[in-house]
């Protein structure tokens, strides 16, 4: 197989199923229906609601979602060979993901921005909500743990017997210093739009242009040489005000600027691929290996660990946290949900496409040194290898490794932020916002400054303390936020007296994917466990891994007990009040 024509044909794939899928949902929820004007109008308060064009949204949404898991699962997943990944990404992507990203942006909006956690409450129960939030946060607290520790080791340089080795330490120094500029320039963009309300294309430009002086510095000028740890606690500091900055100020303006980034990323490697158009080599990367493959990590089956390990290249419950908790309060219009969470979804469906050409092209040429080196390697060296560009691989190599680290800070601020919204949301009651808590103990939990410091001292502790012992269940977890996401949604659907049957197939295959793995990892731990000299990890693994069985089992069970049996409820579907009615009118009139 030649990786041009893979290429090309899951593109036209990819753009049939946004065209054509994606009107049909479109259609059969009624997306748009009514001009209701969103959350983000009604709700506006300059903080967390704040309208964003759409450009800047789907900078911010795709700049979140994608991080490194599109890049990371696939390599992972390589083992099974290089088809079965590429069919799952296609029918996942199209048929799964995208339903569930697009389905809870669009349930968010119609319930004032709120979490999947309150539309679980509003259509299922409060005990359920509950656990799905216990869930969610001590997942996300993984998430800030494990991406906090990936941003320090990519920013902190090598101490050899207390010496600084400049040699090993200049690429991440370089990598750090980009990073800190691109915050600068972020705010800067944040104002110039916001409140010095200069042209946005004008100021797209002018930020544009920047990025490309804050890399180009940053490479030849990096003064900063701390050690992991010291990043640790200065990425902890970022994040803590991050999370509670109005998103206008750094969120939205940093993640629009960073998409670009990534943008200029796929087009360099499709420029590679294109250019270079190498064959998948056969015995390096074969199309199938088998069902199950024994390596380090012990024994591993293609079902289910295939689908627990692409995550964000098919479908990913994070993103759903990610729809429901930063992007909801930002969307201008209903009509924008379907290009920013459908096709963002499907965008990052062709990052994994665009993946599996780089592991390919890298085994050919040695870039085996983990996910960074595999992906940067394999678009550098195929970039190098057109004709009039062979000086270019170690200079688009280190551009390639500082867009990898941008979407990983990208995705820890975020998930900070979420995070903080899951925490604050556990106290409140259905309808409530923390404004409307007068005193007391509930008053202290809804605080949003106490909530984040709580999630980074948490995150940024187990960070430094030992997160990849727990590691290998994120996988199952997070594919169990996204059977439960699609369980919502598709009760949400049902009460409303809309279609939810594309959700029947998603929801059932996600959970039993989510209930096997996990029966695995539990059986694999406890068997360390009865080896013996087993430190905390595995015990951690084999109880939570059990705790989340039962958990999948019990959301199952009312989750399926509602979309099969729906019951109509007033303003279930999100009918506007008399009050946006009026916003409704006002924005209405403002347009004419």
């Amino acid at each position: 197989m030649n990786t041009l024509v893979l290429l090309a044909v899951c593109l036209v794939i990819l753009l049939c199923g946004y065209i054509f899928y994606g009107r049909w949902l479109v259609k059969q929820w009624g997306v748009g229906e009514g001009d209701i004007p969103t959350p983000a109008h009604t709700m506006e308060d300059g903080v967390d609601y704040v309208p964003a064009k759409a450009p800047v949204l789907m900078g911010h949404h795709f700049s979140s979602i994608a991080g490194a898991g599109p890049i990371t699962g696939p390599i992972a997943a390589a083992m099974f060979g290089w088809l079965p990944v590429t069919l799952w990404v296609l029918v996942g992507g199209i048929f799964f993901g995208g339903v569930h990203d697009f389905g809870a942006l669009f349930a968010s909006v119609r319930h004032n921005g709120q979490s999947i956690g309150e539309i679980i409450e509003a259509n299922m129960s409060k005990k359920a909500k509950q656990l799905f939030i216990i869930f969610s946060y001590l997942t996300l607290i993984l998430v800030v743990a494990a991406f906090a520790a990936i941003v320090a080791s990519t920013f902190g340089a090598t101490f050899e017997n207390g010496v600084l080795n400049e040699a090993k330490s200049a690429t991440p120094a370089s990598v750090a210093m980009v990073s800190i500029l691109f915050i600068v320039i972020a705010i800067i963009f944040g104002f110039a739009v916001y409140r010095r309300h200069d042209s946005f294309a004008v100021s797209t430009l002018c930020g544009v242009a920047a990025i490309v002086i804050c890399m180009a510095v940053g490479m030849n000028f990096h003064p900063f040489y701390f050690t992991t740890t010291t990043w640790m606690w200065l990425v902890g500091l970022y994040i803590t005000i991050a999370s509670v900055t109005p998103v206008w100020i750094l969120l939205q303006p940093r993640d629009y600027l960073s998409s670009f980034l990534l943008y200029a990323m796929l087009i360099v490697a499709i420029i590679g691929i294109v250019g270079a158009h190498p064959d998948i080599n056969p015995d390096l990367f074969p199309a199938f290996t088998n069902f199950v493959v024994t390596n380090k990590a012990g024994t591993q089956y293609l079902f289910p660990i295939l689908f627990t390990t692409v995550a964000c290249g098919a479908i990913s419950g994070f993103h759903s946290l990610v729809s429901s908790g930063t992007t909801s309060k930002q969307l201008d219009k209903e009509k924008d949900a379907k290009p920013i969470a459908y096709g963002g979804m499907l965008l990052e469906c062709v990052l994994a496409i665009i993946t599996l050409c780089a592991i390919a092209y890298a085994r050919e040429t040695g870039h085996v040194k983990g996910a960074t080196d595999i992906f940067a390697g394999g678009i550098a060296a195929m970039i190098a290898a057109i004709p009039g560009f062979s000086g270019m691989e170690n200079i688009m190599y280190t551009l390639l490794v500082l867009t990898y680290s941008a979407f990983c800070l990208t995705s820890l601020d975020t998930a900070t932020r979420l995070a903080r919204f899951m925490f604050q949301e556990f106290w409140l009651e259905p309808g409530q916002t923390p404004k409307d808590i007068n005193g007391g103990f509930k008053k202290l939990m809804v605080n949003p400054y106490f909530a984040t410091i709580l999630t980074v001292v948490l995150g940024i502790m187990l960070g430094m303390g030992g997160f990849a012992k727990i590691w290998g269940l994120f996988g199952a977890a997070n594919q169990l936020l996204a059977a439960i996401g699609l369980i919502a949604v598709a009760a949400w659907l049902g009460n409303a007296g809309k279609n939810n049957k594309m959700f029947l197939v998603p929801m059932s295959f996600m959970l039993v994917v989510t209930i096997s793995s996990l029966a695995i990892i539990v059986k694999n731990q406890t068997g360390m466990i009865m080896k013996g000299a087993a430190d905390w990890g595995p015990y951690a693994q084999a109880i939570i891994g059990a705790l989340l069985i039962i958990l999948a089992l019990q959301l199952a069970v009312e989750g399926y007990k509602t979309v099969m049996h729906p019951h109509a409820e007033k303003k279930v579907f999100g009918e506007p009040t008399e009050t946006q009615m009026d916003e409704g009118e006002l924005l209405g009139d403002d347009k004419d």
